[in-house]
């Protein structure tokens, strides 16, 4: 018999096959939850503190009662890693509002249902790192709050999975003729200058965590930053494009609705900075 995967559910560490919320909980009737996923290397977490900081604003904003401190957030997180063996992965976390009799309202005086397990991967030995991945372009029709991290994804779902179909690794989603991000990414062009441009942030992206560290090595690197939105049009004359996020760190793009970006090969930009933040996550 294989061992099983041991995950937390509500303050309890139980196999996988033995984990259970109630059918009234709100986000399986609602997706009235937010959740966090971070990248483990090494044993340890990567850029927890930050996650932790979006965590706090994205309950915040939906007005969920955090259901433990930080301190003891991180301290599951361990025990999860610790439980499961986990040397290179992911753990996800989400938070509910909790359960309750189904009303859109919201209830007053429940819980909050706090889950979280981890996922093994290979994230630092990835093919994509030296291939670069191809994206097609989609219409964004996400609803207007996408800077919170809820676990509303269904539009993001269709997006990935006509992107799939595409034969892409992933979707740029598309409004008004701008980018504005993946769907499980943030999107990024570097111009002939090497100026590197990225949607600035406001309600219509997510903040990603893996982004807010890119913007800080690019001051380190001396790479200038354009925080713009940027169309289509001029993703595909970019001299080159990667996206980022918690799980695929940095990866080139390589092409773009079929249309080579560059020579069709990872660019200097994008390789250093995924050389520069696999450098800084493995120092924890």
């Amino acid at each position: 018999m294989t061992s099983s995967r041991i995950v937390y559910v509500n303050g309890e560490f139980v196999a996988e096959e033995d984990a259970k919320i109630s059918i009234f909980d709100r986000a399986f009737q609602f997706a009235d939850s937010v959740y966090e996923v971070t990248a483990v290397l090494d044993g340890a977490l990567v850029d927890f503190d930050n996650h932790m900081v979006r965590l706090t604003r994205s309950l915040g904003e939906m007005e969920i009662v955090a259901p433990l401190d930080e301190a003891a957030l991180r301290a599951m997180h361990g025990e999860l890693i610790a439980r499961n063996q986990l040397r290179e992965g992911l753990i996800y976390m989400q938070v509910s509002r909790g359960s309750a009799d189904r009303d859109f309202a919201y209830p007053k005086g429940i819980q909050p249902t706090l889950i979280a397990f981890s996922q093994e991967k290979n994230l630092t030995a990835s093919p994509y790192a030296e291939t670069g991945v191809t994206v097609v372009t989609l219409p964004d029709i996400r609803w207007k709050r996408r800077d919170i991290k809820s676990t509303s994804l269904l539009a993001q779902a269709m997006a990935k999975e006509a992107a799939k179909r595409q034969g892409a690794f992933e979707g740029w989603m598309v409004e008004d003729g701008f980018v504005t991000e993946g769907t499980s990414s943030t999107s990024f062009i570097v111009l002939a200058d090497r100026t590197v441009v990225t949607r600035p942030l406001s309600t219509a992206i997510l903040a990603g965590v893996t982004r807010r560290a890119i913007l800080k090595l690019a001051e380190t690197d001396g790479i200038k930053i354009d925080e713009r939105a940027f169309s289509v049009e001029e993703a595909l004359g970019a001299s080159e494009a990667f996206l980022t996020s918690a799980s695929t760190f940095v990866l080139a793009v390589v092409e773009i609705d079929g249309v080579k970006i560059g020579d069709g090969k990872p660019g200097p930009i994008a390789r250093q900075f995924h050389e520069h933040y696999l450098a800084e996550a493995r120092k924890g």
